[in-house]
């Protein structure tokens, strides 16, 4: 049995690698779950939430370049290297866009940049003799623009991915443990519990998703954990419809009758013997629900009780822009749009390709 089992699941992998978009999915997948992880080793905006704001260089098209004059910082933080990777640094250095500059003695003199064709306000700072120019004024490439905060659109991608691709982890965990454990004892036992079960699944079912998202969330409180468990208590229902639907099919097979007979606790009938035969419609199902996870967090941050500011998240900041779109500079409103986009179809791309291969008709 052991190696026949190794078999399929060999095939099923054989299969899977001969879908390219499968492939091309979960590669990317993966990149991206990589650039979740280390996000602030990434941007080049490594403060906190990636927050640092200029509001004299707001809303500049990708590939805007400016002259950036950095101060010294008031306050050492004396934060950790790993929390300075995982979480961002805190007390960063201040940063002024310049448009102008110039070096008389110690005495650096500079213009500060301003939009508009409007003329900045020159100042100065005393540098040390050990000091120089070079040392403070750093020309600065913003790829993908700057948000009408000023702030680095690609920082607040690269940072906001985390939201978007954490909460496909954590709402999908959350609906397997309530899916998996509701169908089985309603598929299993049937009879009453199966009535009880199925009336709570056709009442939640009955409640369109997002409402009742935005009910959880409020009963919950607006936050960054509310919104996972408020997004996995109401996928549970499409798991356990399955998971329900499946056990009723194999439930009366010889191997089931096989183990009750040998004196088996139904606890593990169900876990050792029932479960790993059905897995394979419970993974498809859960790679669709890491899609709609994306697109029910970016909705949530959207309406304003998703992520709060000033974390980054790509509903949020579609919905600081999406007015943009009518005022010439689309971009601000497209770059996360076409993030959630990509990402979401990457999950739907593997969920087919992982249909196909576990597919044992084909």
């Amino acid at each position: 049995m052991s190696h026949t089992s190794n078999s399929l699941g060999q095939l099923a992998l054989l299969k899977f690698k001969q879908n390219f978009w499968g492939v091309f999915s979960f590669g990317f997948i993966a990149v991206v779950g990589l650039i979740s992880i280390f996000a602030y080793a990434f941007a080049p905006d490594d403060s906190q939430h990636a927050n640092q704001m200029h509001l004299s260089i707001h809303s500049k098209k990708p590939g805007f370049t400016v002259n950036m004059l950095t101060m010294p910082a008031m306050i050492e933080s004396n934060q950790s290297s790993i929390s300075k990777l995982f979480f961002g640094k805190k007390h960063v250095q201040t940063e002024i866009p310049i448009s102008d500059y110039r070096l008389e003695g110690d005495n650096l003199f500079y213009t500060e940049f301003t939009s508009d064709g409007l003329q900045g306000i020159e100042k100065h700072i005393v540098l040390n003799k050990t000091e120089k120019a070079n040392d403070f004024i750093k020309e600065k490439t913003f790829w993908f623009g700057t948000d009408k905060y000023g702030r680095d659109m690609l920082s607040r991608i690269l940072v906001g991915v985390r939201i978007s691709f954490f909460i496909g982890f954590v709402a999908v965990f959350i609906s397997l443990v309530v899916g998996v454990f509701m169908g089985s004892l309603a598929g299993y036992y049937g009879g009453k519990w199966d009535a009880f079960i199925m009336w709570i699944i056709n009442v939640t079912w009955s409640i369109p998703t997002l409402l009742l998202v935005i009910a959880i969330t409020l009963a919950l409180g607006k936050g960054f954990w509310q919104v996972f468990i408020a997004v996995g208590l109401t996928m549970w229902v499409e798991v356990a419809r399955v998971v329900r639907g499946q056990i009723i099919s194999v439930k009366e097979m010889q191997y089931v009758t096989a183990a009750r007979a040998l004196g088996y606790t139904d606890f593990r009938i169900i876990t050792k013997h029932i479960l790993p035969n059905i897995l394979a419609p419970v993974i498809v199902i859960s790679a669709a629900n890491f899609a709609a996870a994306i697109l029910i967090e970016s909705g949530l941050s959207f309406l304003g009780i998703g992520a709060q500011p000033p974390m980054a998240s790509w509903g949020a900041m579609i919905k600081d822009h999406y007015n943009y779109i009518i005022l010439g500079k689309p971009y601000l409103a497209l770059i996360p749009g076409f993030c959630i986009m990509s990402l979401v179809m990457a999950f739907m791309l593997i969920g087919n390709a992982l249909r196909d291969a576990l597919d044992v008709k084909h």
